[in-house]
């Protein structure tokens, strides 16, 4: 007998057969992001689940937070906030690195080709435009580690495209090497946010919490809000803090994590949030 399609579309069906198998599965919008902050977690008032190494929900009962969301539960996926969000998914997405995997995205057919000269043969996926290439193993994660091809493992997220074809192989040392040369860049350091405070007799302005607090909220509150354009909405943000806080001292390294993991819940990389910010500071000079 043919069991009914649960509450929550095709897309929960599919999440739940794949948590049963062991991946970590989450929600996708329409565009490949995931779903954004809840009211509940703007501004990762709840701790920031991105930074977090290991996935799982935060204490909200939503899909937020990106990959860190992804998740075996069941009674998680099935229960009603997930429900919602997978009625309005535009695919499912899974957490490599959560279930011991790592997946060479091949964006073109030239990346093909040189895969196929160079690294062992595994399981292989279709996609749109190319191949996942998926090995046993986890690593850290990077994107364009050389033309058309990206590395999803550990804090990342990959589409689930189905079930490929021929046997996994192990991870191998090829593909590590790619990530090591092409390290990702390391967050700014509060230091080189800081420059000479305004001189005068009076306090500076962004020294007032109050002032600074609103700054930074309304920033979080910016991109998590965004609908389209986040590579662009997440640099001009970051150029709207920095013009007006990068010229004193007052911003911290906890600031810049908010900023960073409001554009991540996005869907923004640690180095996209790394060149976006970079490119603000030289644009400022500051």
């Amino acid at each position: 007998m043919t069991q009914p399609t649960p509450i929550g579309g095709e897309h929960l069906h599919t999440a739940l057969a794949l948590a049963a198998s062991g991946l970590p599965v989450l929600p996708l919008r329409a565009g490949k992001v995931p779903f954004g902050n809840c009211r509940r977690c703007t501004g990762n008032a709840c701790g920031g689940r991105p930074n977090m190494k290991t996935p799982g929900p935060c204490d909200c009962p939503g899909p937020c937070h990106a990959w860190a969301a992804a998740t075996t539960d069941p009674h998680i996926i099935n229960s009603a906030p997930w429900r919602r969000a997978w009625l309005g998914a535009g695919a499912v997405a899974y957490h490599p690195g959560g279930a011991g995997l790592t997946v060479v995205d091949l964006d073109n057919a030239d990346a093909i080709a040189w895969a196929r000269e160079t690294l062992p043969v595994t399981q292989t996926v279709p996609t749109t435009r190319g191949e996942h290439w998926l090995y046993l193993g986890t690593m850290q994660s990077a994107n364009a580690v050389r033309p058309g091809v990206d590395i999803k493992s550990t804090m990342a997220y990959a589409r689930w495209l189905g079930f490929g074809t021929g046997p996994m192989a192990h991870l191998p040392d090829a593909v590590r090497a790619l990530a090591a040369s092409k390290p990702t860049p390391p967050r700014p350091a509060p230091q080189s946010l800081a420059g000479s405070a305004p001189t005068g007799t009076g306090a500076c302005r962004h020294r007032t919490p109050a002032f600074l607090e609103r700054g930074i909220a309304m920033a979080e509150q910016r991109i998590t809000e965004v609908s389209s354009g986040v590579h662009h909405a997440v640099y001009r943000t970051f150029l709207a803090v920095l013009s007006t806080h990068g010229r004193c001292d007052c911003l911290t390294d906890g600031h810049v994590a908010r900023l960073f993991a409001a554009a991540q819940a996005k869907g923004e990389t640690l180095r996209h949030c790394t060149e976006a910010w970079t490119n603000a500071r030289t644009t400022l000079g500051v």
